[in-house]
């Protein structure tokens, strides 16, 4: 499969100006491809799905159709804040799809990181081509695929060996029935950015952590377990909850929970207790491409183990990950 590189000659887009170049100049591109059809949209509530659906909702409006999927791999309270911001504050066409056992079912087992981002990104074009069963003349499939999703796959066309695949560009099935929309793929996240405060949406809405399309499923290292996922999802929580009380919540680019499929020895009411380790992580970067560690003072990973031991059943050992991009990435699969 061949990707599209980002033109040489395109300008950073770092001002208000620029950014609104960009955006009237893919709401034509976008008007043309489309016409009067219409476009599935799958809205995560994400900084780029967000971004792409205020851009096409200017561009061809109604036509717009914002599908969001709960498979199951949301963080805790994610599907009612997507149904609370977009239905209820931006009036978008949205359609809720509740597909948590499906996916789940799909993903019994699966413990090979590249296969669980492919059987997510194929089955996201399965619930959506079922949508589209239900609606007429729904032709063409928008994604918020930015320009580090292809750069970090496109090494395997040019004969590397790829970070990893994307389910927006590297899982897609070879029969798509869909054309694709894509306005953002040449854009860095920081980018993103301006152009959605361009676009009017809300700073919060902008600046909102990132979170990989395949949710917690890459967080949940190895074959995803309900009670495991259950596990991460609360210690997540707890982990954003404190990061809101300390002011870290303002200063941190992605902060989150990993918990591998590995148990050990540990104590709980004077007893001996197998439990998992929750493994924090907190980076900043401008571009997805290299990232820092955001130092966390003691007292706050101090109360973070705390609350997570005695709070989440199943995790009895709280670990910190300071390895940078590189040579880690930014999430664990």
């Amino acid at each position: 499969m061949a990707y599209e590189k980002r033109p040489e000659s395109m300008e950073r887009i770092t001002t208000p100006a620029l950014a609104n170049a960009f955006i009237e100049a893919e709401i034509a591109n976008v008007q043309k491809q489309v016409g009067d059809k219409k476009v599935l949209l799958a809205l995560s509530g994400g900084v780029d799905s967000s971004v792409v659906a205020a851009l096409l909702i200017k561009a061809i409006g109604k036509q717009l159709i914002c599908v969001h999927v709960n498979h199951g791999l949301m963080r805790k309270n994610e599907s009612e804040n997507v149904i609370e911001v977009f239905k209820n504050g931006l009036d978008a066409n949205l359609i809720y799809v509740d597909a948590t056992d499906r996916f789940l079912n799909l993903l019994a087992g699966v413990a090979d990181p590249e296969s669980k981002r492919k059987i997510i990104g194929k089955e996201f074009i399965e619930v959506f081509a079922d949508e589209a069963r239900k609606l007429e003349d729904v032709e063409f499939l928008a994604q918020g695929t930015i320009y580090p999703d292809i750069l970090e796959s496109i090494k395997q066309a040019e004969g590397k060996k790829a970070v990893k695949s994307h389910h927006n560009v590297g899982g897609l099935p070879e029969d798509l029935k869909f054309s694709l929309v894509e306005p953002l793929k040449f854009l860095y996240k920081d980018e993103v950015r301006v152009v959605g405060e361009a676009l009017g949406l809300p700073h919060a809405m902008v600046y909102r952590q990132p979170f990989p399309g395949p949710g917690l499923g890459v967080r949940c290292l190895g074959a995803i377990t309900r009670d495991r996922l259950a596990a991460l999802r609360e210690a997540d929580a707890i982990l954003r909850d404190e990061f809101d009380k300390c002011g870290l919540a303002e200063r941190v680019w992605q902060y989150f929970v990993v918990i591998p499929d590995i148990k050990s020895v540990g104590v709980k009411d004077d007893s001996r207790y197998e439990g998992w380790p929750a493994i924090l992580r907190a980076v900043n970067t401008k571009d997805a491409m290299t990232a820092s560690i955001e130092p966390i003072p003691y007292d706050v990973l101090a109360k973070i183990t705390d609350r997570i031991t005695s709070e989440v059943e199943g995790i009895n050992r709280v670990l910190y990950d300071i390895t940078p991009k590189p040579t880690g990435t930014i999430e664990w699969e």
